[in-house]
């Protein structure tokens, strides 16, 4: 049995949603060996930081979820924070016609983010004017090297 046919597709609550993509990433960044953790509810900009205490060094991480599997862009108008992690949850589709497939994580420097383009407005982010998006998937690298931790 897949293990994702478990979880209901249907969307219940969007702050859940979003939390726990925070906490996906938050593990993420713990089993690669850098020590973070969650900001404070509503923390304006970033959601996580990452922390190198051996030369006090941090960076401020901002979480962009996507429910949907096959997710066309996300939504951003606040840059305050070193890197922007699009966590694609995958979760299937309202209409119950895309499954389920494991999240994936782009790891973007928050400078490379704010050249995108964006829609007026909303500041929505479409993947597929974003061409090097594939180059960082699970660049979890990047967040290391901010930190000058060792690979």
């Amino acid at each position: 049995m897949d293990r994702f046919a478990l979880i209901p597709m249907a969307r219940q609550n969007t702050q859940l949603e979003s939390a726990g993509a925070e906490f996906l990433v938050l593990g993420h960044l713990l089993i690669a060996g850098i020590p973070a953790f969650k900001s404070y509810t509503n923390t304006k900009g970033y959601d996580l930081v990452a922390t190198n205490p051996d030369k006090n060094l941090s960076i401020r991480v901002q979480v962009k979820s996507r429910w949907r599997t096959k997710a066309e862009g996300f939504i951003i108008n606040n840059f305050d924070c070193d890197f922007v992690v699009v966590a694609l949850l995958n979760r299937g589709s309202k209409d119950g016609k895309a499954e389920a497939r494991p999240p994936e994580y782009f790891i973007i420097p928050s400078e490379v983010a704010r050249a995108l383009p964006r829609t007026e407005g909303w500041g929505k982010v479409s993947f597929s004017k974003f061409p090097e998006l594939q180059s960082y998937r699970e660049r979890w690298d990047l967040i290391r090297s901010a930190l000058e931790m060792n690979p």
